[in-house]
């Protein structure tokens, strides 16, 4: 199974949402539009990841025994590890940049979604649902680093919080959430702070290397441990 992460915080002229001064946010911290794109972006992920644990979507439809339980059991499990995972590491970009003054919401990406849907039906998933939209020219290197690294810290603490479904044994659904949330979440730390393109590590990267080594490396060595030991 391979996921790729969306592109998270931007801070740039190109975004298509107005640009403001960094003005102390007030009144709502959500908008109606951004609630319902995190709440698409979160059940199409569900959907999706679902059909890619299952060995795809395709696979469903010739599996004997296959029942709609099971199918609602799959989602579940997806909705609460992967999902999790995706909309508070995103949500975490809001919070800081709104901490710092800025405009910040989220905003599906429907192609991306789409993709994601369409390559879980072999067992593949290649999801981009979406990003953290930050307003405004004047932010400085160092507060995007901030902003960005709060997504993977973000990832790492949720994996911790399923670490104790791990002790219910090697069977049974709560194992099966504690083993999908720690393992989805792991790899979507590390992922997320490669000092790549739009990912979160190259902001962090840029703004401090010794920051970006000090969270990289443990999370590297822990991600070899939990795939590969």
């Amino acid at each position: 199974m391979v996921t790729a992460p969306p592109q998270t915080t931007f801070s740039w002229q190109s975004t298509p949402f107005p640009e403001q001064a960094p003005v102390r946010v007030q009144g709502k911290v959500f908008s109606r539009i951004e609630i319902r794109d995190i709440i698409v972006a979160w059940v199409a992920l569900g959907v999706a990841f679902s059909f890619a644990l299952a060995g795809g979507g395709l696979s469903l439809l010739t599996t004997p025994g296959f029942t709609l339980f099971d199918a609602l059991i799959l989602l579940g499990i997806s909705l609460i590890t992967v999902g999790a995972g995706f909309v508070f590491h995103e949500l975490s970009h809001k919070f800081v940049a709104q901490r710092y003054g800025y405009w910040a919401e989220f905003r599906m990406w429907p192609f991306g979604l789409v993709l994601a849907l369409v390559t879980s039906m072999i067992g593949l998933i290649f999801a981009a649902p979406g990003a953290t939209y930050i307003s405004g020219t004047n932010i400085s290197t160092s507060q995007n680093g901030r902003i960005s690294l709060a997504g993977p810290l973000t990832n790492v603490v949720i994996s911790a919080l399923f670490l104790p479904f791990l002790l219910f044994g090697g069977s049974g659904i709560l194992y099966e959430v504690g083993y999908i949330g720690v393992r989805i979440n792991i790899f979507l730390a590390v992922f997320n702070m490669l000092p790549l393109g739009p990912l979160d590590g190259s902001k962090v990267f840029r703004w401090s290397l010794p920051v970006w080594i000090a969270v990289f490396v443990p999370l590297a060595v822990v991600l070899y441990f939990v795939y590969f030991r």
